[in-house]
């Protein structure tokens, strides 16, 4: 099985990926103890997508995010780059979203495109987090919005230790239990173990052009919610 590596090769990790695709939502949702629902819940409050609005869902993978884009009348393009999760996820479709196969580092859409842009839980698998985010900005309409949802780590050193050591000895274990795919989940461990803390996240994006950057922390800081608009 594909092993990905924190050096993040594209093809690595779009292969990884497309090995998990038929039970990724159902790991997600176990291995989140059912977190991941409010998450996404909390995610689509920020994007507050309108009646005849587009939105990117970035790191789609199987487009379960990008239904809560729709409710309000938003059009919604789910881009990933794993073609096993896309397909996944064009066999339940739903009205108002498009399944496109896309790099985050070179997206296949115009300057201006979208009214807002998000993703969750996929730009700590890019191998150029600014090179990402300023490909974000592109797309994006002046005065668009940004929110991006993904792993984190607690404040408080004590706690944060304790959660390390679960993803470091825990994670692994209970994942390949249910998953075919231990390597999946072992990279998922060190990948969330090496990514930069709130602040400088907030800094990377700042960095890439985004401006009224903020965030907020969920599930005590084990992931965090950023925000940011284009410039007018």
């Amino acid at each position: 099985m594909t092993r990905a590596r924190l050096d993040k090769r594209p093809a690595d990790v779009s292969a990884m990926f497309d090995q998990v695709a038929d039970r990724y939502d159902l790991l997600n949702d176990a291995l989140s103890l059912g977190l991941d629902r409010r998450w996404r819940k909390i995610v689509a409050g920020a994007v507050g997508a309108g009646s005849g609005e587009l939105v990117l869902d970035l790191a789609a993978g199987t487009g379960t995010s990008s239904r809560a884009f729709t409710a309000a009348g938003a059009q919604c393009v789910a881009c990933d780059f794993s073609l096993g999760m896309l397909r996944v996820g064009a066999r339940r479709p739903a009205p108002g979203i498009g399944f496109v196969a896309g790099d985050a580092l070179a997206l296949p859409f115009a300057d201006r495109a979208f009214d807002a842009v998000t993703i969750s839980f996929g730009l700590r698998n890019v191998a150029d987090t600014g090179a990402a985010l300023s490909e974000l900005l592109r797309v994006t309409r002046p005065g668009g919005r940004l929110v991006v949802c993904e792993f984190s780590h607690l404040p408080a050193r004590p706690l944060n230790d304790l959660y390390e050591q679960y993803l470091a000895r825990v994670l692994p274990v209970v994942a390949r239990r249910l998953s075919g795919n231990a390597e999946a989940y072992d990279y998922l461990s060190e990948s969330i173990r090496e990514w930069p803390g709130q602040r400088e996240l907030a800094d990377r994006i700042a960095a890439a052009g985004w401006t009224a950057v903020s965030w907020q922390n969920l599930s005590f800081g084990i992931v965090a919610l950023h925000q940011a608009r284009r410039p007018d």
